[in-house]
């Protein structure tokens, strides 16, 4: 089934474009390894061409898709070395983002949607959504990293998480059930609460360990070269 982009004014149709073919990329309706000819998508999308290679350029520069001349584009995968590094940065600027918003001392407020992220987490688990678990997660990290204020620390996470939420969705049913995660959200809301920077960055760094620990585990128990 085709789909088109809405009528956006000039001014936000490479957006518009740029957007939709980010999330095909990483919902992973379009895999790694797929591969499109500009034409094929500005035709899909109901566009011309300008803003589909405009969008491709940009989406190559992020290290999601290679730009091959004459022949459109192509999805890059993942490989286990990529996860490895892109969690290592993801846990060394996300624990900073925690100890820089406990320094603070946030208000109940500031906090309310950290909360409610990851009661959600909980609530999806118990009628075992894990989509809905997954978005509830991921919408826990991004409030906490805006919520440092730091401009470029927030830019620098968002790069790369991109790369890391194609692994995750891929592997999301492989994986143990996502208990743990729920815990160790509200042990660093605690420490949120209590001002504790030492002890949030500690929780938050553990707690991204373990999950680069169980994602690579599953690069290794299937034999996966990449994703």
């Amino acid at each position: 089934m085709t789909s088109s982009i809405p009528s956006p004014t000039a001014g936000t149709l490479k957006d518009s474009v740029y957007d939709t073919i980010r999330r095909r990329i990483l919902d992973n309706a379009w895999p790694p390894g797929h591969q499109a000819l500009e034409q094929e998508i500005a035709l899909e999308l109901g566009v011309s061409r300008t803003p589909v290679r405009e969008a491709l350029i940009r989406l190559e520069r992020e290290g999601l898709v290679q730009v091959v001349p004459r022949r459109g584009m192509r999805v890059l995968p993942l490989s286990a070395t990529d996860m490895r590094e892109i969690y290592e940065v993801l846990t060394a600027l996300e624990s900073l983002a925690a100890e820089m918003v406990a320094k603070r001392h946030p208000t109940a407020a500031e906090l309310a949607p950290l909360q409610q992220a990851t009661d959600a987490m909980e609530a999806a688990l118990a009628r075992d959504d894990l989509d809905a678990w997954a978005a509830a997660d991921e919408d826990f990290h991004a409030r906490l990293v805006t919520l440092a204020g730091n401009r470029l620390l927030a830019e620098s996470v968002f790069g790369h998480w991109d790369r890391a939420h194609r692994a995750r969705m891929f592997t999301l049913r492989l994986r143990p059930k996502p208990v743990n995660s729920t815990q160790e959200h509200r042990a660093l809301l605690d420490c949120l609460r209590a001002g504790d920077s030492a002890g949030a960055a500690a929780v938050n760094r553990a707690h991204r360990q373990r999950a680069s620990s169980e994602l690579l585990a599953i690069f290794e128990r299937y034999r996966l070269q990449q994703v």
